[in-house]
């Protein structure tokens, strides 16, 4: 595997669940020292022994993204061991409930749009001035297709995921004249822990049933997995990508196609 990020540092929150755990292990695996953030330092011991195991070094910062001074911490941790911070995958995110708009609990909601909009946008606010003080940076966030189009039974996710694309293409514009580019990602299902509890929410007498008939759906047959999206992480913060800016990429199976 080439290793683009030799002597470079990634941060990646969202880091113990399956999206971020690969992220964690590509970048590794390509060169890069590794600071994982999740909300339990407990869950991300394993994800520190895979990257040591790949030769690299990392570091655990447990963190809530929706709080201030959290992400400042990590931000500031990063700095403290490793001394910069060069490819940024702001990928922490949550479900919350699926249901009618109408029956939506409020506090999910807020909860819902403080993880997945505040907290990109706090993570942004803190390692930029970092990425600045190095000459640049990438910065990927997360979005999903759901913030491509409508989403009736998961409100706050799909108009969580909306914003998380302006706020990247705002921060793309933003940002360039630092040698900063940002870009949003937009998986659709993908194998994880969070499209099991999106399954349930939907059908909870036959998951399995729902999980079939969303991948059937997919023009390639099946869910993506999280390898598969770390790979398009990597990509976007290598230098390959360096003229790639304020792009919105689907990773999806041919969904978006139709």
């Amino acid at each position: 595997m080439e290793r683009r990020f030799e002597g470079k540092v990634a941060v990646v929150t969202g880091a113990a669940g399956g999206i971020g755990r690969e992220a964690c292990l590509r970048f590794a695996a390509e060169g890069a020292r590794v600071v994982a953030v999740d909300l339990a330092e407990s869950d991300l011991g394993g994800v520190i022994s895979a990257v040591n195991r790949l030769g690299s070094e990392a570091i655990a910062t447990p963190a809530d993204v929706t709080q201030s001074s959290q992400v400042k911490a990590y931000v500031d941790a990063a700095v403290a061991r490793f001394g910069r911070i060069d490819a940024f995958f702001n990928n922490a995110g949550i479900e919350g409930w699926v249901g009618p708009s109408t029956d939506y609990p409020e506090e999910m909601f807020d909860r819902v749009m403080a993880v997945n909009v505040k907290g990109v946008w706090l993570g942004m606010k803190y390692v930029v001035p970092v990425m600045r003080k190095v000459g640049g940076g990438a910065i990927v966030n997360t979005a999903s297709v759901a913030g491509l189009s409508g989403t009736p039974t998961i409100i706050a996710y799909g108009a969580s995921k909306h914003a998380v694309i302006g706020l990247s293409k705002s921060g793309a514009l933003e940002f360039g004249g630092d040698n900063i580019r940002v870009n949003a990602i937009c998986p659709s299902p993908i194998e994880t822990r969070m499209m099991r509890s999106l399954e349930r929410g939907i059908n909870a007498d036959d998951p399995e049933a729902v999980h079939k008939s969303m991948a059937a759906n997919i023009p390639l047959g099946r869910y993506g997995e999280p390898g598969e999206v770390a790979a398009l992480v990597a990509f976007l913060c290598s230098d390959d990508a360096k003229f790639i800016s304020g792009g919105v990429y689907t990773i999806d199976g041919g969904s978006r196609a139709r």
